[in-house]
Parts: C-alpha cells; sequence; structure tokens
C-alpha cells in the first residue's frame, strides 16, 4: 500500500459493499475525478480515535493512495465534514437517497459534468436528511440530473404533460421544500412521467 499515486479529495459516499477481513470497499464520487473505487483498512481490536469509519452518504474529505491496477483507492486520511444522520431516521428517506445514489453511481457522466453532479449529491442528501418529503427531494433531484446532463427536460418533457400537470411540475421544481403541499400521489405520477420521458428520450440509466 505504498508507492502509489496520491489524491487528496472531497468525497460522497454513494454505496457500501460487505466488508472482507481486512477492507471495506466504497463506492464515492468526487468532483474532480467523478466516480472512485475507494478501499478502507478496517481497524484491529483496539482502533486508533482519529480512525474515521466511513458511512454511506458520508461527506468527506479524503487523501488516498492508488492501487499498481488504477482501479481502485485506499483511504490514508479521512476527516469528515458532513454526516447525514437524518437520512436513516425515516424509512422512506433511506430508500429514496438511496436511490439517488445508486443513480449516480450508475450514470458518472463525463468530466466535465463531475463538479455539477457532487454539488448536487451533496445538496440532495443535505435535503433528503432534512425534509420529511424525500419524494419531492427525489424528483427535484431526478429533474436537476438530467438538466445538468444537458437533456432538454423543461423544453421536452414539461410540454408533454397533460395541462393540469404543467403548473403542479414547475412548482414542485421551482418552488423551496419548505413551501411544498403537493399530495404525495400527484408527485409519484409526475415522477412516474418523468422517469417514462427519461426512459424514452435519454441514456440515463435509471435500472
Amino acid at each position: 500500500m505504498s508507492g502509489g499515486p496520491s489524491l487528496t479529495t472531497d468525497a460522497l459516499v454513494l454505496h457500501r459493499q460487505p466488508p472482507t477481513d481486512t477492507f471495506q470497499t466504497f463506492s464515492d464520487f468526487t468532483p474532480d475525478d467523478g466516480a472512485l473505487r475507494i478501499l478502507q483498512r478496517l481497524p484491529g481490536k483496539k482502533p486508533s480515535a482519529a480512525h474515521l469509519a466511513l458511512d454511506l452518504f458520508d461527506d468527506v474529505s479524503l487523501v488516498l493512495e492508488g492501487t499498481p491496477s488504477g482501479d481502485a483507492w485506499f483511504v490514508k486520511e479521512a476527516r469528515l465534514l458532513t454526516r447525514h444522520s437524518g437520512i436513516g431516521r425515516r424509512y422512506e428517506s433511506l430508500l429514496q437517497a438511496s436511490a439517488f445514489a445508486q443513480l449516480a453511481a450508475r450514470n458518472p457522466g463525463s468530466e466535465e459534468s463531475y463538479p455539477a453532479i457532487h454539488a448536487l449529491l451533496r445538496t440532495a442528501f443535505t435535503a433528503f436528511a432534512a425534509s420529511d418529503r424525500p419524494d419531492i427531494v427525489y424528483l427535484k433531484s431526478l429533474y436537476c440530473f438530467a438538466r445538468d446532463e444537458g437533456y432538454a427536460v423543461k423544453q421536452q418533457w414539461f410540454p408533454a404533460l397533460p395541462p393540469a400537470d404543467r403548473p403542479l411540475a414547475i412548482a414542485l421544481i421551482n418552488q423551496p421544500l419548505a413551501s411544498q403541499t403537493t399530495p404525495p400521489a400527484d408527485v409519484t405520477r409526475l415522477l412516474r412521467s418523468l422517469e417514462h420521458y427519461l426512459r424514452a428520450h435519454t441514456e440515463i440509466h435509471l435500472d
């Protein structure tokens, strides 16, 4: 675990795999390098007080060391920026946040889009942790993800909606979460419509 390239970066934890005897493996997203496979050595029987065990949705600053094969990075140092513990307090928030994290892992984007995806993930995880409407957070996040990837969701999806749904969709996307009162059934209907559009007209992998 020495002699490889070094990387210092902020990262958001998207996925956590079951641990082996010595390492825990994560999928992280960084603003400059996109998706990275991260390996963190598990602490011994007497873990150091300085050891930060990474968790799902963590916003962290990392010092990493590359592997000889170049397909993974070892954690040398980890500093917690934000632990979005509020996500785990609501089952629906956990489901929706996990779904959006997996979406980002499946669709890591191009190099020029890494900063925007990282910023959107940070915003989304913060909202999932604080809001009691994770359905709206997911809808807004999915819309922004597609828009930031260059797809014409505003020009194509909105006009194709039934007339009664257009002002509802505009309000859901544009209004602050704190002022949202849209019934969950309406949010679900619009989310299914957006997902149908993305499957038919984009290369975003939803499943």
